[in-house]
Formats: structure tokens, sequence, C-alpha cells
């Protein structure tokens, strides 16, 4: 049984059938894959348009889904074995997963890191114990990586470039200032992504404090070699965009500074020029921006490069829908 945790665990081939599918909803397919099944949609956090794409996509293929939050209109669940539950927790994973499997056909899971000790975070426990118990394929929705957008992401760019072949393509993830120190897995699976499909990726970060986790970076090395691009990272913004055929931006926090946010944040507030601005862009090749979104406008991207032709951000956010249908379609009929 295959689950869809991230999509350094599917082959080449299975990525591109995804992506093929995903193209063809996105031109107008229409499919009954879902029909009579049923998703369970977890969510331990807030969402838009994850929620919103994945309970429309299930309907569109015949399906149902139900969404449950725990702690909320959920029990409280507990994730650690051999833990004296009198506490918060009212259920374990234990049986909370393997009583879902006996419901629904998939399980879907969102679940943030706690930002706290990222040695703790990066077991990336909440998604992997629903994966442990489950009898039934889950479905990464944003843990530690966001597989879901990171497909939605190479679609928008397929589309654009009207190939599915993007070798060469010069790619430049950058890093934008937020106020708040954020997650890093839209940036994990970006990254992940763009070395995959064989794009020449720039990691443009402040400093080497705001290096992705190793595990990641290994994983761009290994593609790399695998898919003929290259990997490199740089905090020189100018060389970095100079060229590029795509600019996609993330915030995230500093991982040494896990836990103690307070003394990142002055490392933080002194690169808000890091934000994706027009002059930044007219360095591009013509390059096209995007981002996972929500964005702070003006904050992280300026409205120029939010309004402007160059940017597909609203494209990616459609194309949710019909990657999530592909990965569904896919796990429901394995």
């Amino acid at each position: 049984m295959k689950h869809f945790l991230n999509t350094q665990d599917w082959s080449r081939a299975e990525l591109d059938a995804v992506l093929a599918e995903a193209a063809a909803f996105r031109q107008g397919k229409a499919s009954q894959a879902l029909k009579g099944k049923s998703i369970a949609l977890v969510f331990f956090n807030p969402s838009l348009r994850t929620r919103t794409s994945f309970e429309i996509g299930a309907f569109q293929m015949g399906g149902h889904a139900v969404v449950l939050q725990p702690g909320k209109d959920a029990w409280p669940i507990e994730f650690e074995l051999g833990t004296v539950m009198d506490g918060e927790a009212e259920e374990h994973i234990a049986e909370v997963a393997r009583v879902l499997s006996r419901y629904v056909d998939l399980v879907a899971v969102r679940a943030f890191p706690k930002f706290q000790d990222w040695s703790v975070d990066r077991q990336d426990t909440v998604l992997r114990s629903f994966a442990k118990y489950s009898t039934v394929p889950v479905i990464n929705l944003e843990t530690i990586t966001h597989p879901c957008q990171e497909l939605a992401h190479a679609l928008a760019l397929q589309t654009h470039f009207g190939t599915p072949d993007l070798r060469g393509k010069k790619f430049v993830l950058t890093w934008t200032y937020h106020p708040k120190p954020l997650n890093t897995a839209v940036a994990n699976s970006a990254l992940t992504i763009a070395t995959r499909l064989g794009m020449d990726v720039t990691l443009l970060c402040p400093t080497a404090e705001y290096a992705l986790d190793e595990r990641y970076l290994g994983w761009a090395r290994d593609n790399v070699a695998e898919s003929g691009g290259s990997f490199r990272m740089s905090h020189d913004i100018e060389e970095a965009y100079t060229g590029a055929d795509v600019v996609y931006a993330k915030s995230w926090g500093a991982i040494p500074y896990f836990g103690r946010w307070d003394q990142e944040k002055p490392i933080r507030d002194a690169h808000k020029h890091f934000i994706v601005d027009e002059a930044k862009m007219a360095l591009t090749n013509r390059g096209v921006f995007s981002h996972c979104l929500p964005l702070r406008r003006n904050v992280k991207a300026t409205d120029a490069v939010m309004d402007s032709p160059q940017c597909i951000a609203i494209d990616e956010a459609e194309n949710r829908l019909h990657v999530q249908k592909a990965v569904m379609a896919a796990l429901a009929t394995q």
C-alpha cells in the first residue's frame, strides 16, 4: 500500500503520471475514481486552499469528504506510546487511525511543527503515526513538507512553458521576510521537486543560518545527480536573480533558532530587502514568479509583482485541485 507523504517516496515515472493526469483534469477531464469512496481530512491547523480543493476534488470524482479538527470538533489525540494519558488527549493515534481506516478509503493529515525544537519537529511524528497505524493510504496536507503544493507548482510551470520537460530552466527559491517565523515545509518541497525535474536550482537566503535542513539539501543533491540539473546556495540577491526563468518565494524561520525566536527576529528584520519587487524581477530572463499563498503583499512581494503577467500564483493555487484529484485517484485505485 502506497502513501503520499512526500514526493521523494514516489518514482519519477509515478510523479510524471500524476502530473499528466492532473493536466488532463485541468483541461476538463471528468472522473468517477472516488465513486462510493470517502476521505477523512484531518486538520490540526487552519486551511483555505487545501481544505476547499480536497473537498471539491473528492466531490467532483463522486466521493465524499469529512473534515475533522482534533481538539475542536474531534477529540484531542496522543501520539506517544507509553504515555499515561491523564492530560488533555482523550484518544491515542493507535485507535484513531485504525478506526478511521474502517470508515474511509483515504486519510489526509495537516499538522504543522511546534517550532520549539527542530530535532523533534523533523521526526514528523503526527503524519508518520497516521501512516504507521492506518490501513488505508495517507496523504500529507502539509507537515514539514507540502507535496501537494509542489506538484501544483510543477504543473503551473509545465503549463506556462508548454512542456513537461523543465530541464535547464533556472529556478530561484528565495527566502522572503515575514514578521513571524514560518514553516520550512513549502521551501523543502519546492527544492525537492525543482531538483527532481532537472532544473538548475539556486537556494537564495540571507545567511547560512537560513539553510534548509540537511535532509532536504541531501535530497536536492541526490536529485540533481539523477536528473542532470544543478543545485547551489547563494546569499547574493542580484547574482541569483540574474537570468532566472522562475522565482519562487517563501519565508521560513532559521532552524538553529527554533525555540529561540526572540534571538532570530533581529536577523530576520534586517533582511526585509529580500522582498520580491519589480527591480529584482527585471533581472530575470522574463521569468515567472509564484508563491504558495497566503502571501502578505508588500511584505513578501509587491503589489506590482503579484498583479503582473509574470505572476502564476493563482494558476498554481488552481492546480491544487487538479493534482490532488490525480493523487486521490491514484491512491484509491491502487
